[in-house]
């Protein structure tokens, strides 16, 4: 495993990139609303990427995605495309946004509860959320991967929810996935040791109902195999000497 360890000067870079993806997520916000499609977002976020911060999006083209950002609704679990559907009420939908500028990438995602979401699409969020958290707090010098991915793990089935494991947090800078893999699952000091300078997202992905998934015709939209709710938070990070800094903290969030 080859992770790079990101100078002063880099990191200041990703700051930057960070919050440029971050500053996508509070533009789009008012947009979404029931009736818009996606393809719409889309739009919005594409032009606001272009235009106003002269950045690139990073997920177009990417290994053949069609689309600026990732659009994933109720059991879609990630890489949905964009499309004709519009929201309805009571839609749970993450937008995930990556952000290229000069040569460094931010990457960050977020849910949003579409009018009046169920009982169980606000708790899957909710629960989503908070492990998002659990395992950004565990982000210091010489904890283990593991530790980060057993306390997200932990907590999600604790609450009866799932994770999913075949998608996972990764490594990021000059490239879109770096090592190394973080997965969202573990054991209690197992994997590799952080240190300062490294670089990387958590994104836990986690399912109302069980963890399978499955990848639709499009070869990129993932789903529920039952069909259960998904929901999934993102933030990419950096270590720091004593802990952690969130690179794509938006401006009316609190650290959990």
């Amino acid at each position: 495993m080859s992770v790079t360890i990101k100078t002063p000067e880099e990191i200041e870079k990703m700051r930057v990139a960070g919050r440029m993806a971050a500053e996508v997520l509070e533009m789009i916000e008012p947009h979404v609303r029931v009736g818009v499609t996606t393809d719409e977002l889309d739009r919005l976020c594409h032009d606001h990427i272009v235009n106003v911060q002269k950045a690139t999006p990073a997920p177009l083209n990417y290994r053949g995605f069609p689309r600026s950002i990732c659009t994933s609704l109720n059991h879609q679990v990630c890489h949905g495309i964009p499309g004709e559907r519009q929201l309805k009420d009571g839609d749970i939908l993450n937008i995930d946004i990556t952000v290229i500028h000069e040569g460094y990438h931010g990457d960050t995602s977020r849910m949003f509860m579409v009018g009046k979401p169920s009982v169980k699409a606000r708790r899957v969020v909710e629960v989503a959320h908070e492990a998002l958290w659990r395992g950004i707090r565990e982000v210091a010098p010489g904890v283990r991967l593991g530790d980060i991915g057993h306390a997200i793990q932990t907590y999600v089935e604790a609450q009866r929810c799932s994770v999913v494991r075949e998608y996972c947090g990764h490594g990021i800078g000059r490239e879109f996935h770096e090592d190394p893999q973080v997965l969202h699952f573990g054991k209690p000091g197992e994997g590799l040791e952080l240190r300062p300078g490294m670089t990387f997202t958590i994104e836990p992905m986690v399912n109302l109902g069980k963890r399978h998934t499955k990848v639709l015709a499009d070869g990129w939209t993932v789903v529920t195999k039952d069909h259960s709710l998904s929901a999934q938070w993102e933030h990419t990070l950096v270590v720091t000497e004593d802990g952690y800094e969130i690179l794509t903290l938006r401006r009316d969030e609190r650290p959990g």
